[in-house]
């Protein structure tokens, strides 16, 4: 199923993809996240074209494993975010507990510490806000299995400066919660797919923007 926006929310989407520029897809998550997030990657072969960020909820105090799990399931390099690293295409990195993640205005990782007490951490929203700002229509938002709101505001973002938000369906996702804030904000999720169909679709999206 697709989501079409409805004639309001169209209202400040004027950002065009920029030439030249790799696509940026930050892949959210929390609940049932790492089972989500390895089967998108696993569908990415190591021509992918964008530059990729995974964000799982995790506690601050937490050695987390989640590059070494992915990088076993993906074709493409996975890492722990470095603070200042460009994002480059082709490449994965995963943000690191204890920390946000953040994209500057010249498309590198900005690392900031969490902190010990909550909102969720590392945050969807702070990243994908960040993301929108420095890339516009460049930015790919994917949430996916996880409980909470997290990442909804951020979407709102994304989806506002022209760039687009995927969520994965109820069916295919194992805490929905996440997902569902998106949905329910007003129009701002362009695709709701089968968690099977997600990098496919980000294959032709990413294709779409080079082309351009």
């Amino acid at each position: 199923m697709v989501v079409k926006d409805p004639p309001t929310a169209a209202k400040g989407r004027t950002a065009e993809p920029m030439a030249g520029r790799a696509p940026v897809v930050a892949i959210v998550c929390s609940s049932g996240g790492l089972h989500a997030a390895g089967r998108v990657l696993s569908g990415l072969s190591a021509t992918f074209a964008g530059a990729v960020i995974v964000l799982q909820h995790v506690s601050p105090d937490h050695r987390s494993m989640l590059p070494e799990i992915l990088a076993g399931r993906t074709e493409l390099p996975v890492a722990a975010a470095r603070d200042g690293q460009p994002l480059l295409p082709g490449r994965v990195v995963v943000a690191p507990a204890g920390h946000h993640l953040l994209v500057t205005g010249d498309v590198r990782v900005a690392l900031i510490m969490s902190g010990p007490l909550p909102p969720p951490r590392p945050s969807a929203d702070l990243l994908l806000a960040s993301l929108t700002l420095a890339c516009g229509a460049d930015a790919i938002a994917v949430v996916l299995s996880g409980e909470g709101s997290d990442g909804a505001t951020g979407a709102t973002a994304v989806h506002r400066f022209g760039g687009t938000v995927i969520v994965t369906d109820e069916a295919s996702t194992s805490h929905f919660s996440m997902p569902r804030a998106c949905i329910a904000r007003d129009g701002i999720v362009e695709h709701v797919v089968p968690l099977d169909q997600v990098a496919s679709l980000l294959i032709g999206l990413v294709a779409g923007r080079r082309a351009r």
